[in-house]
């Protein structure tokens, strides 16, 4: 992918992204492929290349308020904006009915919700990490364990986060990455989070979206549909990946989204994987996503 370029976004704010070459072709169908956090658009290098050899154009952007993308100017970094981001992208680079989304952590139910918002943009929805539905908050009344796991969504809604996350050069996003994905070595994965979340308000905007989530920070009225998109199950063709050794999102919550999840919903968890699984494991998940597209 060549250097991040910008479009402005349904509320003015700028949103950069990455594209391949072929980004031009309009004969090509758009992927979009949408990164969580703690995460940049770079770690789809290696899914990148083979939608690209499948025939497909592939962007990945910056979610809002990640470095070089812009803090929005009301501060609303809630997944529904994100959602629409992901339309605004389709409408600029002249998408069609046959694009497709891909998200991975807060990637994921933002891709569910653009699905949700207009679902005839797109013909296929790949999600990782998070499962579609409202499995997630399920769990947390259900299951103690996925209740531990989820501290740091709590331990954000505290001022002393502004204070702990950044402190080391951001030893924290360090240990996060430990976490989730014990023995993954991602030297290479984290200069570009940490280039993405360095400055104070780059950082401030990425755990806004867990203090929209959770303490309903910054939320808009007006984006209330689009935001209940984010937790429903899209109504298209899915595929729904998820690592077992997963330290972020336990597999019982996949247990809990396949008793919620339609017939159009495909459960595939992937073996010695945990939550960066379409790092640890990319030919495993390449294979899985570029079958589930072809």
């Amino acid at each position: 992918m060549g250097p991040a370029t910008a479009i402005d976004s349904f509320d003015g704010t700028s949103i950069a992204y990455l594209a391949s070459d072929s980004i031009g072709d309009r004969a090509r169908p758009l992927a979009i492929c949408t990164h969580g956090f703690p995460d940049s658009p770079h770690t789809w290098r290696h899914l990148r290349p083979e939608l690209e050899a499948l025939g497909f154009r592939v962007v990945a952007p910056f979610l809002r308020g990640y470095a070089p993308s812009a803090v929005p100017h009301d501060g609303c970094v809630q997944t529904a904006a994100s959602s629409l981001d992901l339309v605004a992208l389709h409408d600029r680079l002249d998408g069609d009915g046959r694009a497709v989304l891909i998200g991975h952590d807060w990637g994921a139910p933002i891709t569910y919700g653009a699905a949700a918002h207009d679902p005839d943009r797109w013909s296929r929805v790949v999600g990782m990490a998070v499962p579609p539905g409202p499995a997630l908050s399920t769990a947390f009344v259900t299951d103690t364990d996925q209740l531990k796991r989820s501290w740091y969504m709590f331990f954000f809604q505290h001022p002393l986060a502004d204070l702990v996350v950044p402190a080391d050069d951001l030893a924290f996003i360090d240990m996060i990455w430990n976490d989730w994905s014990p023995g993954y070595d991602a030297a290479t994965d984290l200069p570009g989070v940490k280039a993405a979340l360095r400055e104070p308000e780059h950082l401030g905007a990425a755990l806004g979206y867990y203090r929209a989530a959770l303490g309903g920070v910054g939320l808009r009225a007006d984006l209330a549909e689009t935001q209940a998109g984010s937790q429903a199950t899209p109504t298209h063709p899915t595929l729904y990946l998820h690592g077992v050794d997963d330290g972020c999102i336990g597999i019982s919550v996949v247990d809990i989204a396949r008793t919620m999840a339609g017939p159009n919903t495909r459960f595939e968890v992937v073996e010695s994987a945990a939550h960066f699984l379409h790092l640890e494991r990319p030919a495993v998940v390449n294979a899985l996503i570029t079958e589930f597209l072809s």
